[in-house]
């Protein structure tokens, strides 16, 4: 597969992928090589990943334990102390190997210890290689805010192998679809048209979905690098879906929603709001609800949960002025951006999605 070019780096692809890593090591004199993975990726992926690197640096591996609950501060004071002893400096690599946590705070830590090292992210998770692969935003939840504390730095390059996907559960891949989905209902309705019947997908064609959908996020940020304008398009589904699973995630009597489990919902309700808003036909909103209903699973949402999310929503960092900015689809295939959107209309919305 061709390497995509992304703002000022290159996302590789499968055996390409280790190529390009070995070849940016011989040309770079870095003086350590940093590898951050989270519990799971240190059990299921180093392994992997470890034989394909031809280098003489010394290698440290870092790890911590997995979960969004532990993408915080206190994680990466805790790694910056790490790189400290074992006397990293500017000149040292990076390789953050793991899903949406490890390469969101990897980056983070990389971006910011030392006022910068380069670094390099490797997604392990579908979720991540088809969202956290392209754009450079790193960072850290506040709490249950997610992704609050964080810069837009860029990475040597990222490297997408699909084998690690084999380690995935049915969960997890049902997670990273769901950014999928949203890169075909605001960017390309024929894209979106190839998941409406889910089990006639062929898995084996499963790179050039995953490909195609880098292709689409990497169009939307090459325009807008700094979400000022176009990019916000990728925040469909996300505004509500964020402060649904920040709830659950804080929650003590909540299960924590996988972050795709989330969003597939926050598409349904912003869909609906498309709908009222005279954006989308009954019809699209109709099929947008079947396909992604089809999917995922309901979610039971209390009349309890509702004044806690929307409480959520004042925090959403995507907000204007004291405006919550919702992105909204205008027909499949197409985004209408800095949407204000009144509470009566959201409130129907999660009505809608509970009948």
């Amino acid at each position: 597969m061709k390497s995509i070019q992304a703002n000022n780096y290159l996302v590789h692809f499968n055996q390409n992928a280790y190529e390009a890593l070995n070849k940016h090591l011989k040309e770079n004199k870095y003086s350590s090589l940093f590898i951050i993975v989270d519990d799971k990726t240190n059990e299921y992926c180093l392994s992997k990943l470890l034989p394909q690197i031809e280098t003489d640096l010394n290698i440290e591996i870092i790890e911590f334990e997995s979960g969004e609950e532990n993408k915080n501060i206190e994680t990466c004071i805790q790694i910056w102390n790490v790189l400290t002893e074992l006397g990293a400096d500017r000149k040292s690599l990076v390789i953050n190997l793991g899903g949406g946590v490890v390469t969101d705070l990897g980056g983070f830590v990389a971006s910011t210890f030392k006022r910068g090292m380069d670094f390099i992210n490797i997604p392990t998770t579908l979720l991540s290689m088809v969202d956290a692969s392209v754009g450079g935003k790193t960072g850290v939840d506040l709490g249950n805010l997610k992704n609050q504390i964080g810069v837009i730095n860029v990475p040597q390059m990222v490297l997408i192998d699909t084998e690690y996907l084999q380690t995935l559960s049915q969960a997890e891949m049902r997670s990273g679809l769901a950014e999928m989905l949203k890169h075909g209902l605001i960017y390309d309705a024929a894209y979106w048209k190839q998941f409406l019947d889910i089990q006639s997908i062929d898995y084996n064609g499963l790179d050039e979905l995953i490909y195609r959908s880098v292709e689409i996020k990497n169009d939307i940020v090459i325009q807008d690098p700094t979400e000022k304008n176009i990019r916000k398009a990728l925040n469909f589904g996300h505004t509500l879906g964020h402060a649904i699973e920040g709830h659950f995630l804080e929650s003590e009597t909540k299960t924590t929603l996988l972050h795709g489990e989330a969003i597939a919902i926050g598409m349904i309700l912003e869909s609906y709001i498309s709908l009222q808003k005279g954006l989308i036909t009954a019809t699209e909103y109709s099929e947008i609800k079947s396909a992604i209903k089809s999917i995922y699973d309901d979610v039971i949402i209390e009349e309890d949960d509702i004044d806690p999310i929307l409480e959520l929503l004042i925090h959403d960092k995507k907000n204007e002025y004291g405006l919550i900015q919702f992105a909204l689809i205008e027909g499949i295939g197409k985004i209408k951006i800095n949407q204000s959107v009144e509470n009566k209309l959201i409130l129907e919305a999660f009505q809608d999605y509970k009948s």
